[in-house]
């Protein structure tokens, strides 16, 4: 349990210095910033209880709001993904696939865990970029900014899930 706890919380705290000190700072092509912060959400042990699972969602939201001077945005867009990754886990996974005492992400079949990242970081996004420009005269840009910025967060993320996190 204190294991758990530990590596969530460093986890939180690498991801959000790994994008406010580093990815924040990436302007690819002049507007692409991969914002893999969303990362620990997709990795937050689906067992714990939901209400201290949003409320930590929010913090880190706004924590990247604060280093970033954002108002407000990203955590808006990390809460409400956080209250709808367990729908959208149940649409995507199977009934014999799901059980909330043994589910690791890791475990799961690539184009499942694909589409649990995409849905999720497409929604965050398309909610983050919305936010920002706040105007029906901008929609193409952000549907450019949503799919592009989209592309290469899931590419990260997916990368370092792989790469970082043990397959159980």
């Amino acid at each position: 349990m204190n294991n758990l706890i530990i590596s969530n919380s460093i986890r939180f705290v690498g991801l959000v210095l790994l994008q406010v000190l580093i990815l924040n700072h990436i302007n690819l092509l002049g507007y692409l910033n991969p914002l893999v912060y969303i990362v620990w959400i997709f990795l937050f042990p689906i067992r714990k209880k939901q209400s201290l699972f949003l409320i930590a969602s929010f913090l880190l939201g706004l924590s990247i709001d604060f280093f970033s001077d954002s108002g407000g945005i990203n955590a808006a867009a990390t809460l409400f993904i956080a209250f709808i990754r367990l729908p959208v886990l149940k649409a995507i996974l199977r009934k014999s696939d799901f059980d909330y005492f043994q589910f690791k992400l890791r475990s799961l079949s690539f184009d499942k865990i694909f589409l649990y990242i995409a849905t999720l970081t497409i929604i965050h996004h398309f909610i983050v970029f919305s936010l920002e420009y706040f105007s029906f005269n901008d929609f193409k840009t952000v549907a450019s900014n949503t799919i592009f910025t989209s592309i290469f967060t899931i590419l990260l993320s997916i990368l370092g899930i792989l790469l970082f996190v043990k397959k159980k």
